[in-house]
């Protein structure tokens, strides 16, 4: 196969030029840049695709998504799910374990493996729960689960709040190399909290969730991590006070990384101008001040991710009011564009730092950038093409997903996935 006349961007050597990508089985075999007068000369027994106009990316690498699969597939699958990933130009998840049974035994992981490799068309990476049944009482068998193929360790859905079984978890992933990515909460001090401690909760009468729910996990984890030299990366950040935790761990020289989720840069909870439930998230939206921060630590590289937390529920359970609806949203098909929308059309980032953000980076707190999240001859040809003209309207009853969860719906966007390919097969087309 080969691209031709695309905009490639690699987030690796920098590469910003107009460029011809031959692909030979999953592997890119060369790249023709025009500045330097190559080009690819055809010979008519390759498929060709030709991207004129539209940016050639490293594949979306999404370090959090919930499949549901197994024990809750009527919100989601990973058949489903894979399909929605492919849409949105993610050609790498990593499923979090709080499915049903939860994710701590070989068994279940080996069963969610072979599952995806016979029904996924993007690659599936599973991580492991902490502790068993995320009860909080009793570590999993982390060596015996990191050898299995567990790509990391995490009770997303909630913190490990018996700090010494989080310290010793700490540790032994340490032992291991394994990386912990964690959900920071502070379990006794959300409490029944609904909403942000503020406009929206006052407003619809829930109990609200102040900042320091995240803010004192965080700080908790990245000294532990620290202490234990453990690598931690974490989820969903949601306030200012991580970001300026993150600067002061980037300053000790901890190995820490964070994401932020497209829907904590582009709405607040003041954006919350109806009783819809498809606005309750866990970080729930904070302040415009949150959010402004939230963008200044992606802009200048402390926030090293976009990452999606894709939450699929149904449509009845998010129907009903904010106290009784699970928290999520699903944000696999929109990432892409709310990413190029707010911060790359507006100017506050280069297109290529939204492709470090979303492919290169992940690939490195992965440890896969040899083979994944840029365009260089050798990498796997995880590719997707991107249209930064296409304006569109979101309609969540043509997802892919099973969920239509979003609050982004009838919203209009710019930028759109064309093409995905996962070893250098088409796997969606618009």
């Amino acid at each position: 196969m080969v691209i031709l006349n695309g905009h490639v961007l690699d987030p690796e050597t920098d590469l910003h030029e107009l460029a011809d990508v031959e692909v030979c089985q999953d592997r890119i075999k060369k790249i023709y840049v025009k500045s330097k007068g190559e080009a690819y000369v055809a010979s008519g027994d390759e498929d060709v695709i030709d991207a004129q106009g539209k940016y050639v990316m490293p594949g979306f690498i999404d370090l959090h998504v919930h499949f549901r699969d197994p024990g809750f597939t009527y919100k989601e699958d990973i058949c489903t799910g894979s399909k929605s990933a492919a849409a949105g130009g993610v050609t790498t998840v990593c499923t979090m374990p709080n499915t049903k049974p939860v994710v701590d035994s070989v068994e279940t992981l080996t069963e969610i493996y072979k599952k995806a490799d016979e029904e996924a068309i993007v690659r599936v990476k599973q991580l492991s729960a902490i502790t068993k049944g995320m009860n909080n009482e009793e570590l999993v068998d982390m060596k015996a689960m990191h050898q299995a193929g567990a790509v990391a360790f995490s009770e997303d859905g909630k913190s490990v709040m018996d700090i010494n079984l989080y310290r010793e978890a700490m540790k032994q992933a340490a032992e291991l190399g394994a990386i912990v990515m964690a959900h920071c909460e502070d379990k006794n001090l959300v409490g029944k909290g609904v909403l942000n401690e503020g406009v929206a909760s006052e407003k619809y009468n829930v109990p609200g969730i102040p900042n320091s729910v995240e803010d004192v996990i965080t700080a908790r984890d990245i000294f532990l991590a620290h202490e234990a030299g453990t690598k931690l990366h974490l989820c969903h950040c949601s306030t200012k006070g991580t970001v300026e935790l993150m600067r002061m761990a980037k300053r000790l020289g901890a190995n820490v990384t964070a994401e932020v989720c497209p829907h904590h840069f582009t709405l607040t909870d003041a954006d919350i101008t109806s009783a819809d439930s498809n606005y309750k998230m866990n970080p729930p939206l904070r302040t415009e001040e949150d959010v402004r921060a939230l963008i200044e630590g992606l802009v200048d590289g402390t926030m090293d991710v976009i990452s999606t937390d894709h939450a699929p529920h149904s449509d009845e359970e998010k129907a009903k009011y904010f106290d009784e609806a699970p928290f999520g949203i699903v944000g696999l098909e929109t990432s892409a564009a709310l990413t190029y929308t707010a911060l790359v059309d507006t100017g506050l980032m280069d297109i290529m730092d939204m492709a470090k953000k979303m492919s290169y980076n992940p690939a490195k707190v992965l440890g896969i950038e040899n083979d994944f999240g840029k365009i260089t001859e050798g990498a796997k040809a995880d590719l997707v093409l991107f249209d930064a003209n296409n304006e569109w309207e979101v309609d969540s009853s043509k997802f892919f997903s099973k969920g239509h969860n979003t609050p982004y719906n009838g919203k209009v966007l710019k930028g759109r996935v064309t093409h995905t390919f996962v070893d250098g097969k088409l796997v969606y087309q618009l």
